[in-house]
């Protein structure tokens, strides 16, 4: 049995079915997705349809993204929680057009499935797996505005801005970078900062390798650190624009 972990999907359902034969993924294999399953490419409802049914085929733990909380608040009702224009420029309206022709006994199973939701997963090794991050000094568990574990950026931030030579001894090292043997995130893609496949900085791993906008969809042996690629989304809906 294997365990791979998956960052952010946006919508796109070709790109899952890639990575998943690309890895040759059996139904003995472990499936840890790191949220934000909707919002970019047209496939939103579809994508959503394709998880509820693979986690009846095999063991997956899905983690909250912030996408996935917009979403159901709109499916809910609760229009008071979502900046709708903010929410369109980032997705958010190419998803709402295709709930256009989704009928209620799925907009409700949907609905079902967002709200089962993990905001974070620890594995018996010490290793988180989050869509964005923490603020808590001392870890999630001390956490107290919990929309942070799918919000925050400082955490990928500090580790990014973190001297590689600095000791983990020293006064100075960021308590938040000792706690786990390592955190997987997604969230803040690192295309960013110009890469394109996963990226490992201190004790955390960033496989959101920009699926949303003109990267592709990674999904990751958490094992042996090694990776496979879908194609960049925008070749596989070359009449969309994602994100982009």
């Amino acid at each position: 049995m294997r365990k791979f972990v998956l960052g952010d999907i946006h919508g796109g359902l070709k790109a899952i079915h890639q990575v998943l034969e690309r890895a040759n993924v059996t139904n003995n294999d472990t499936l840890i997705f790191l949220g934000d399953f909707v919002d970019g490419w047209s496939e939103s409802p579809a994508v959503l349809d394709f998880l509820i049914a693979l986690q009846k085929k095999q063991s997956c733990i899905f983690i909250r993204g912030n996408h996935d909380e917009l979403l159901l608040d709109w499916l809910l009702g609760n229009n008071e929680n979502i900046d709708e224009k903010l929410w369109f420029q980032h997705g958010g309206e190419t998803t709402v057009k295709s709930y256009q022709n989704i009928d209620a006994k799925t907009k409700e199973k949907h609905i079902h499935f967002l709200q089962s939701l993990q905001n974070y997963y620890l594995d018996t090794e010490n290793r988180l797996f989050i869509h964005a991050g923490f603020t808590n000094m001392k870890g999630v568990d001390y956490e107290y505005f919990k929309p942070l574990f799918y919000w925050d950026r400082t955490l990928w931030e500090t580790a990014l801005a973190l001297d590689p030579n600095l000791s983990k001894d020293a006064i100075t090292y960021p308590n938040r970078l000792t706690i786990y043997k390592e955190i997987y995130i997604g969230h803040t893609p690192v295309t960013k900062i110009n890469e394109t496949i996963p990226v490992n900085k201190a004790c955390v791993w960033n496989v959101d390798t920009g699926a949303a906008f003109k990267g592709k969809l990674t999904i990751m042996d958490i094992e042996t650190k090694e990776f496979w690629q879908s194609d960049a989304l925008p070749e596989l809906y070359p009449n969309e624009n994602g994100r982009n």
